[in-house]
């Protein structure tokens, strides 16, 4: 990799790891266009910094795109899609009870541009939204509510944090045993914000009665993911951002800051 950036002052990388030692290794780095939102999962921040290296991101280019596959992954857990799906491929031919949505509570954690999104289809297909936001959202028109109220009430609980320092496992066991028993889980944000363990045991005890899981850890996931053994998790490769427009976007952003950079 120090080969093919010398000479270069500006790159534009897509899941591409930059660790402390890589970005030492090129002296004329100066800015890393990183095409999507957590750069952080993949480049040592600290050390960017410390070399004088920008990072820029993507943000807004697939907030409805990721909004959109959070929906979907709210409707395919709530009627078990997928369960039935792998049932009747089987030759099963069972009618599974599913959860009506319209006038059960959706809860979001983090109300950026994503969990915006969410809030708004939520609230089109007849959901009661409840958001709850780590800093104040003055003039917001979605309904607020605080942390513990949100746990308690919401019957599909949308993880839209960003992942950093203070995020890491913020859903631990203690907030996690504190959610309404049945409740349905979903993150399309990143897998650490979510105590692995925990969402994991309380799936098993279906005090979380299904969740809808775009991300992972490491991906793709290990073949002993406790994930991949439970029958009421539904499960997609970290797609919630691939759509063609949401691509354009990324991609035409990201060409254009590279130019504004003089690359």
């Amino acid at each position: 990799m120090p080969e093919l950036l010398a000479g270069y002052s500006t790159c534009i990388v897509d899941h591409t790891y930059f660790d402390a030692e890589l970005l030492g290794s090129c002296p004329k780095l100066r800015r890393i266009v990183f095409v999507g939102t957590g750069a952080s999962s993949f480049i040592d921040l600290a050390a960017a910094a410390r070399h004088d290296i920008a990072v820029d991101t993507i943000k807004g280019y697939g907030d409805t795109t990721v909004a959109e596959h959070t929906l979907a992954l709210v409707l395919a857990s709530a009627r078990d899609v997928a369960k039935m799906d792998r049932d009747v491929r089987v030759g099963g031919w069972r009618q599974m009870p599913g959860v009506q949505l319209k006038g059960k509570v959706l809860g979001i954690i983090g109300l950026g541009g994503i969990g915006k999104e969410i809030a708004r289809l939520g609230a089109g297909i007849g959901m009661v939204v409840r958001g709850w936001n780590r800093s104040p959202l003055p003039g917001t028109t979605i309904p607020l509510a605080s942390l513990d109220e949100v746990l308690a009430t919401a019957d599909v609980l949308c993880v839209a944090l960003a992942l950093n320092d203070e995020t890491r496992s913020f859903l631990n066991r203690e907030r996690l045993s504190r959610t309404k028993p049945g409740v349905i889980v979903i993150n399309t944000a990143r897998a650490d914000v979510i105590e692995a363990d925990a969402l994991v045991e309380l799936l098993r005890s279906r005090h979380i009665r299904h969740a809808g899981i775009d991300v992972f850890s490491q991906e793709p996931p290990r073949p002993d993911e406790p994930l991949l053994s439970l029958d009421n998790v539904t499960l997609t490769a970290h797609a919630g951002f691939m759509t063609p427009e949401a691509t354009k976007t990324m991609l035409r952003t990201a060409m254009d800051l590279a130019i504004a950079a003089g690359a």
